[in-house]
């Protein structure tokens, strides 16, 4: 590092040269005030950073400048998709977020239909639902597992992962596969469920639902998470809006949005379901907003059980189906938020251009914002009660 009187030799605003050292957009006006910050580098080998980085910088414990660093996991998804064809590209889309996979390609198979002209049986749309929502679960669990963690609580990071095996076994049972199951696919879903799925499902759903209400008592309702949590973070309203976030994290902040009941897909328009919100903002109303919608995830795959009617569950295609040349933008409520693709068709089985809508990018943007001023110790509770998945980010 340079000494003090090195830096002199080449000034910035009449000061030394601080741009190698400090992240982009901070500043230091006072040469006096040279030794008073230190820069912490947060990630990317930790495994809570999510494979991202945060670089800030301290005055004691008060964070002054925060600046999220990613770009260590880029994949590539929307360029690769360009040399595959549509029903090729379903494996590896759900990559970005392999825990919430019918998430990621609901949306994608909804943007491929409208291009193509593709009809999903009634069946197959049930299905759909009834594993977007099993995915839901399986990634809040998991979500709450690690948040359970950064607070020093293990108990909170053990019962979720244990619970999150009955959903990963439901989803198991319908495709095959445990986590990546590739089970939407443009058309409808890969494979029919068995007969005994249903009886289990309810099985599964009639326990998570009970033991939901421990889940307030040993986290939710614990003073110490209250005190870490509450007042902690705040987003206001129209901040929140400004910033372009979503999912939880808007609605955490007063705006009632959901994209499930605000642009209906498929057989949504026929579930009952409330959507949660709160407004006081803060990181305590981002951490139990996902909780309040598991409970509406169970209310919608019961419904869906019930009411799925038989017949076919997917639609026959060609092995390399095409349509006319035009764009498509759709878009779903994932475990983060809205997330939406855009395609673009050049009447080819491939898409010429694809772009993916990712909620946690959208969430990423208000991160520098809320941390400035926070205490150091706050950082892990604010950065997990963004429902940011670093992977998604990049793609």
């Amino acid at each position: 590092m340079d000494t003090v009187d090195a830096r002199k030799t080449s000034p910035i605003n009449g000061y030394p040269n601080l741009e190698q050292n400090f992240p982009p957009g901070f500043k230091i006006e006072r040469e006096e005030d040279l030794d008073k910050y230190i820069i912490l580098s947060i990630g990317p080998q930790h495994p809570g950073s999510g494979h991202m980085r945060i670089v800030v910088v301290v005055d004691g414990d008060i964070i002054v400048h925060a600046d999220p660093d990613i770009g260590y996991v880029h994949r590539g998804e929307e360029k690769m998709s360009e040399s595959r064809t549509f029903v090729q590209n379903v494996p590896h889309i759900e990559r970005p977020v392999i825990h919430d996979s019918s998430g990621i390609l609901y949306s994608y198979c909804l943007a491929v239909e409208e291009l193509l002209g593709i009809q999903v049986p009634e069946r197959g749309q049930y299905l759909r639902v009834i594993m977007a929502e099993i995915d839901r679960i399986n990634y809040t669990l998991y979500w709450l597992a690690i948040l359970g963690i950064f607070l020093g609580h293990s108990t909170m990071f053990m019962w979720p992962t244990a619970d999150r095996e009955l959903f990963v076994d439901l989803g198991d049972m319908a495709s095959g596969q445990r986590i990546t199951h590739a089970y939407l696919v443009p058309g409808g879903v890969r494979s029919d469920i068995p007969p005994e799925f249903k009886t289990k499902a309810f099985e599964f759903i009639d326990y998570f639902e009970k033991r939901l209400n421990e889940y307030d008592k040993i986290f939710y309702n614990n003073p110490l998470f209250r005190q870490r949590s509450e007042g902690i973070g705040i987003l206001r309203r129209q901040d929140a809006i400004d910033f372009g976030t979503t999912g939880s994290v808007i609605r955490a902040s007063g705006v009632d949005y959901d994209v499930r009941k605000k642009e209906p897909y498929e057989i949504y328009d026929k579930m009952h379901f409330e959507v949660s919100t709160m407004n006081s903002g803060d990181s305590f109303a981002r951490s139990i907003l996902p909780i309040y919608d598991l409970r509406q995830s169970i209310q919608i795959i019961r419904q869906c059980l019930k009411d799925i009617p038989e017949g076919s569950f997917r639609s026959k295609l060609p092995p390399t189906p095409k349509g006319p040349p035009g764009e498509s933008y759709r878009r779903v409520e994932s475990g983060r938020g809205a997330l939406g693709h855009y395609i673009v068709s050049d009447g080819s089985p491939k898409a010429y251009r694809h772009k993916i809508s990712a909620p946690s990018f959208r969430n990423l943007l208000v991160l520098s914002y809320l941390l400035k001023g926070a205490r150091l110790a706050d950082l892990p509770m604010i950065y997990w009660s963004l429902n940011i998945w670093p992977i998604e980010i990049e793609r």
